[in-house]
């Protein structure tokens, strides 16, 4: 949920005040939505990078704190630091060994640290100078850490078949980049920028949940485009019967398409680097 500048201009307005605000009803609702698509993909890699005791870890953007929490229940870490831009949904579930900081990573004395694991999941993407962050987040991992990044991915293109969601959720990026500068166009290119801030060995994945009636994912693009609604409007390519009818097709059997995939990528901070 961290954000990036403010303005006027297309494109540079902020997660979390153009769209998605967290003081709208529903939003945590909203983003545990997403949690309950992602959140198994993303334990199975923390925990095969070997997340686990005496591991003292970040958490960036953790909206709802859902991965900061599993981190220390299932994982077993020592301790999570919670960062967000607005953490008001993260004193609602407090555990043992969780911290919370409300802190915008954007800004230059943003510095909380070293960790073993420095995760950042969906805020990258809505967010300018990336690759300026990116290498401030590896400075932020200790010799012998793991950084770790997911942002999603745009699995429609011009060959995909025309159908409802497909014309919503392109109207959906546009929108949102428009608004706020969101952009996965760029989210492939993670393995080749964490390679190129000295983070070695580096791999990826990608996750896709499927879009099955009333699943989590499902609920969450629904809600998503609804909180977006007026972003996707003024991109043209959709009216409010189109959103509409993309809401039903989604809650419906007809649904075929494929969600955004989640590509997840990581990079290790040498040993030597302590030298």
């Amino acid at each position: 949920m961290t954000g990036a500048p403010r303005g006027d201009a297309p494109g540079s307005g902020r997660y979390g005040e153009a769209v998605f605000r967290p003081e709208q009803a529903g939003e945590g609702e909203r983003i545990d939505f997403g949690a309950l698509a992602y959140d198994d993909f993303t334990m199975a890699r923390l925990r095969a990078l070997g997340a686990g005791p005496g591991w003292r870890c970040l958490d960036v953007g953790a909206g709802t704190g859902t991965v900061s929490r599993r981190l220390l229940d299932e994982a077993g870490v020592t301790s999570v630091l919670a960062v967000d831009r607005d953490v008001r949904f993260l004193p609602e579930r407090p555990v043992p060994g969780l911290d919370v900081l409300e802190a915008d990573i954007t800004a230059p004395e943003f510095a909380p640290g070293r960790f073993r694991l420095v995760h950042a999941r969906f805020v990258l993407m809505h967010l300018p100078e990336r690759d300026r962050l990116i290498t401030a987040l590896a400075e932020l991992v200790a010799p012998g850490g793991v950084l770790v990044l997911s942002d999603a991915v745009d699995l429609t293109s011009d060959r995909t078949p025309s159908t409802p969601y497909t014309s919503v959720m392109r109207a959906m990026w546009q929108g949102l980049r428009a608004t706020i500068g969101t952009d996965v166009s760029w989210v492939p290119s993670y393995p080749h920028l964490l390679r190129g801030t000295g983070l070695m060995p580096v791999a990826a994945e990608i996750q896709v949940p499927p879009l099955l009636p009333g699943s989590p994912i499902s609920r969450f693009w629904a809600d998503t485009w609804e909180r977006s609604r007026a972003a996707m409007l003024a991109t043209g390519l959709v009216d409010d019967a189109a959103v509409d009818a993309a809401v039903r097709y989604l809650g419906s059997d007809e649904c075929a398409a494929l969600s955004a995939g989640m590509l997840t990528a990581w990079g290790w901070k040498p040993q030597e680097a302590s030298r």
